[in-house]
């Protein structure tokens, strides 16, 4: 003889999957998913900068700790990608492609004009110049 306490074991009861919830879409206390038309932008500021100068060619000045060999390094290369925790370039010398991980990066700098804009402000994207 069973009981039934109305907590479902899943089998034959029912089950509510929660919904999709696109990333950066709030979510209202009934489960309504609120899509919203703004961009969003993250918290990781070079990324979007790196990501408004793919194309042009930047040196980057990594340091890496606890190696006596070889403890910082200098990369130039074309910016290819950028994400949260990496920077994607291409030497033209050799077309090597190389992955940086933005935790060793120290900083980056540009021979030429770059696109910069603010996070959250529209309309100002502009080249910064020397």
């Amino acid at each position: 003889m069973g009981m039934n306490n109305g907590m479902g074991n899943g089998v034959g009861g029912s089950y509510m999957k929660p919904p999709q919830v696109a990333s950066g879409n709030p979510m209202t206390p009934t489960g309504n998913v609120v899509s919203t038309n703004a961009p969003v932008f993250e918290q990781s500021y070079i990324e979007n900068i790196l990501r408004l100068n793919v194309g042009k060619v930047g040196t980057f000045y990594m340091t890496y700790e606890n190696n006596k060999e070889w403890n910082a390094r200098i990369f130039k290369g074309v910016v290819e990608a950028a994400g949260r925790d990496h920077i994607i370039i291409s030497e033209p010398d050799t077309g090597r492609r190389v992955i940086l991980l933005t935790i060793y990066l120290d900083y980056i700098t540009f021979d030429e004009p770059i696109n910069y804009q603010y996070p959250g402000v529209p309309g100002t994207m502009q080249p910064m110049r020397r």
